[in-house]
């Protein structure tokens, strides 16, 4: 179907809405110019990631209002002081979309501890320290376009048009605008000239004459920028200036020559129809666009019921509102949403969506999609086309297993009964993953935190994001260590060997805690302390297992010695998902058998890796038992064989 003609209707309606005062047109120019990483290691990996999170969180809110933001959170050397700024001459809602290309991008400079990102139209900084009235530094640089050599004329017209900007913005909010026509041409040179609202009128001017001085030298060149510490300054042959928003009208201030009244109206309706066409154009594709993996995703689910426009999700969770978050991890946080039709969900909106997350998005997305069972946490669909990859889960009410059990007081709502039921449930998910399916799907990241609940209390398996799936016919994979510490099973940990005990040993650690109601996970910046595998191995030689119960399920038939033998086996098989060497680890299937079926013997446990976390080295091994042990009407476990074991 061909496009019609625009009538002199149609073009005074467009010219209508382009000269309203409401009227935003704008381009959020979402360009990366360069992003500077800091040369300094972070101190505390979780500590600064959790801090960083928030840091971009509360900026956010502040960016939505008034297009800057400013916060801090933490202390120390794990502080995080962040600053980010949209450039006066953008609408709050492109501010929106430049901060939010912004925020998924400065988080490449981790484990550097921080870090500045210029785009054309926003500024973003975060430091471990306070940097608030900074405007040089040794970093500051300018960026020049070496690809079109400009006029003398143009080269004059250019000077004359930052000598402008520059003198204006110090007393006009640290923001100017200069358009100057290049003679006997129709070209015009633009310039933008922005300090950071922090900076008083004397260091925001000093800023910008060092920077007028430092982007003359990209003339000839037909485009050039400056990014310094405390200001941003850019000229062009193109006109990449937007019409001030009325939000932003009282900041900015547009210096230029007066055309003839005849010329100005012709250029304005040939401009407005042009750019009208334009800007539609790219506010679409900008749309659809965001990592080649995100794109990727795209195409890939284009026909599919699994796409959520973003702001249909963006409503639903009311602007993914403080009051609807549900939890926050390392990469992301979780908000509960309403749909139109009533249906609560749980949309998951990641923070770090380099091409690294990305790539984890489109992996949790094809391998959740892939496979269903009651005890995997069931994907209703995800947004990938808007400024942030966000995916969409069913909403389970009751959240995570360790808000329970390592809570003393909300671990009273499990007792024996639900927490079996959990265990059993997360086995048969596991299953699911490890053996019900032509490829292989390894979690690699099972712990209480992933573990949900749903209204009734029963488990489901949540966070695909660093699954991975291999062929039957290979014994291991080798990959990049990702996971958390103290779940991570020694032969990943030390050498990147991935199989499916590498779960199988996550679950083990899993059971210990359900039984103790005490955390394995231990910082890696801590003092070495035993772990819960090594104290509860102890206790399971010394045969005084039933010490380290939680104390919360003394209050649910403690007496009644069925439960008590049940607890112990519980314990038992922990402890042989936890051997060290990975064959003598049960597979899933097996563990579950040795869970339900109660009356079949067990084999006797070797010990587990005594591995010091922070060096991945392991400190002994054992020999291999094989004499079956068997539960009875006593107090404790019998029928032990004798084993040698180095000496730790």
């Amino acid at each position: 179907m061909k496009e019609s003609i625009l009538s002199p209707t149609a073009i005074i309606i467009i010219l209508v809405t382009l000269l309203s005062p409401d009227a935003s047109l704008g381009e959020p120019r979402t360009q990366i110019v360069r992003l500077m990483c800091g040369n300094q290691r972070e101190h505390n990996s979780s500590i600064f990631v959790m801090n960083f999170v928030d840091v971009m969180e509360n900026i956010s809110v502040q960016m939505r209002t008034s297009g800057f933001g400013r916060a801090v959170v933490g202390s120390g050397p794990d502080a995080n002081y962040g600053l980010a700024q949209c450039y006066d001459d953008l609408s709050l809602s492109d501010c929106v979309l430049c901060y939010a290309e912004m925020r998924t991008i400065l988080p490449q400079c981790f484990p550097n501890n921080g870090g500045r990102i210029f785009l054309d139209g926003c500024f973003m900084r975060v430091q471990n320290y306070s940097f608030d009235q900074e405007y040089a530094g040794p970093i500051d640089t300018a960026v020049c376009d070496n690809r079109t050599q400009k006029s003398s004329a143009f080269q004059n017209s250019a000077r004359q048009a930052v000598v402008q900007a520059v003198s204006a913005a110090p007393n006009n909010n640290g923001f100017a605008r200069a358009q100057v026509p290049v003679s006997r041409t129709n070209e015009s040179a633009y310039v933008l000239a922005n300090c950071w609202r922090t900076l008083s009128a004397s260091s925001c001017r000093a800023c910008l004459q060092n920077a007028s001085a430092s982007i003359l030298g990209c003339l000839p060149w037909s485009e050039g920028r400056v990014l310094n510490t405390g200001c941003f300054v850019r000229y062009s042959e193109t006109n990449f200036l937007n019409p001030i928003p009325r939000n932003g009208s009282s900041r900015g201030k547009v210096i230029g020559i007066v055309v003839s009244v005849a010329s100005a109206v012709l250029v304005l309706i040939v401009g407005a129809v042009i750019g009208f066409y334009i800007w539609n154009h790219k506010t679409i594709e900008k749309k659809r666009k965001g990592s080649s993996d995100a794109e990727k995703l795209v195409r890939t689910l284009h026909d599919s019921s699994l796409n959520f426009k973003y702001s249909t999700l963006e409503k639903a969770t009311a602007s993914f509102d403080e009051a609807n978050k549900l939890g926050q991890g390392g990469f992301g946080t979780v908000y509960k949403g309403v749909l139109q039709d009533g249906r609560e969900i749980a949309v998951k909106r990641l923070f770090y969506n380099n091409k690294h997350r990305a790539g984890d998005f489109y992996n949790e997305v094809n391998i959740i999609s892939s496979v269903e069972h009651k005890n995997l946490v069931r994907l209703l669909g995800c947004s990938c086309s808007g400024p942030e990859s966000l995916l969409v889960y069913e909403f389970l009410p009751n959240k995570s297993l360790d808000l329970f059990i390592f809570d003393p007081s909300k671990g009273k709502a499990l007792n024996w009964e639900k927490r079996y039921e959990i265990i059993i449930g997360t086995a048969e998910g596991l299953v699911c993953l490890h053996e019900n399916t032509n490829t292989r799907i390894i979690h690699r990241d099972i712990k209480a935190s992933n573990i949900l609940l749903d209204s009734r209390l029963r488990a489901k398996i949540a966070d695909f994001g660093l699954a991975r799936t291999f062929q039957a016919d290979k014994s291991h994979i080798s990959t990049a260590i990702a996971g958390t510490l103290g779940y991570m099973a020694p032969e990943y940990l030390a050498h990147g060997q991935l199989t499916e005990k590498a779960d199988v040993y996550s679950f083990g650690v899993l059971l210990l805690e359900i039984v103790t109601g005490r955390q394995n996970n231990r910082s890696k910046e801590a003092e070495y302390s035993e772990s819960l595998i090594s104290i509860a191995w102890d206790h399971f030689q010394q045969r005084i297992v039933d010490e380290l119960f939680d104390p919360n399920l003394m209050l649910h038939n403690y007496h009644n010695i069925d439960v008590k033998n049940e607890i112990l086996r519980v314990v038992h098989v922990g402890l042989l998902c936890t051997q060290e060497i990975p064959s003598l680890r049960p597979s899933m299937s097996k563990a579950l058998q040795m869970l339900v079926k109660k009356e079949e013997h067990l084999p006797a446990p070797t010990n587990p890796p005594f591995m010091d976390e922070k060096t991945m080295e392991l400190n002994d091994t054992c020999e291999n038992p094989t004499s079956p042990i068997i539960y009875g009407n006593h107090d404790s476990v019998a029928s032990i064989s004798q084993s040698i074991f180095y000496p730790r």
